[in-house]
């Protein structure tokens, strides 16, 4: 073999490592823009929650004017869910409202009325719908979070996503309370 030609296979290998590499460094921006999609479809689903509470609150005050600290507080939810930064924040928000929301229709329980009024019933099945979106969106996120986690961690791409400062991003996990309720079987009273 002459000079010229382990000149030549020292370059195809090297043009070939490079080829993998840039390989390796497109599907890493390919996984790390689902996470971003899939992190921003949860806030798209929790700003459409957000956007009925107005309606459900002006229903129920009709209703309840004396419920007003309920009432309040889940304007509050909805604030905190607006001005969220991280999808951390957002659902640490979204599970405040929650619970806020629980309050609401536990009072709304006290009145016959609001229970039977048809905008009342529509928001609180578009209040459900939109729920079922969220929790949708949130295992969506996991799994492809989950994808992206394994391709980058994974040998040779942790090289090439070190290099480039590939973020590591944070799951959805249920906060410790929620675990709990989870965990708890539901009281059954007659």
């Amino acid at each position: 073999m002459t000079n010229i030609s382990i000149f030549y296979i020292i370059l195809g290998v090297v043009v070939l490592i490079f080829l993998y590499f840039v390989y390796l460094y497109n599907r890493l921006i390919r996984y790390r823009e689902q996470v971003k999609e899939s992190s921003s479809d949860i806030e798209v689903q929790l700003k459409r929650r957000a956007d009925l509470i107005p309606n459900l609150v002006e229903t129920v005050k009709g209703y309840a004017a004396h419920e007003r600290e309920v009432l309040e507080r889940v304007t509050e939810a909805r604030s905190r869910i607006l001005t969220a930064k991280t999808v951390k924040e957002g659902l640490e928000a979204d599970n405040f409202l929650t619970e806020t929301l629980k309050t609401l229709f536990a009072v709304a329980e006290n009145y016959p009325d609001l229970k039977a009024n048809q905008n009342f019933l529509h928001l609180q099945q578009e209040l459900v719908d939109a729920e079922d979106k969220i929790q949708a969106s949130r295992r969506f996120y996991n799994a492809v979070l989950r994808e992206y986690e394994a391709f980058r961690q994974s040998f040779p791409n942790s090289i090439v996503a070190n290099l480039f400062r590939f973020p590591s991003f944070e799951y959805f996990e249920l906060s410790y309370e929620e675990k709990e309720k989870a965990e708890k079987p539901p009281e059954v009273k007659f």
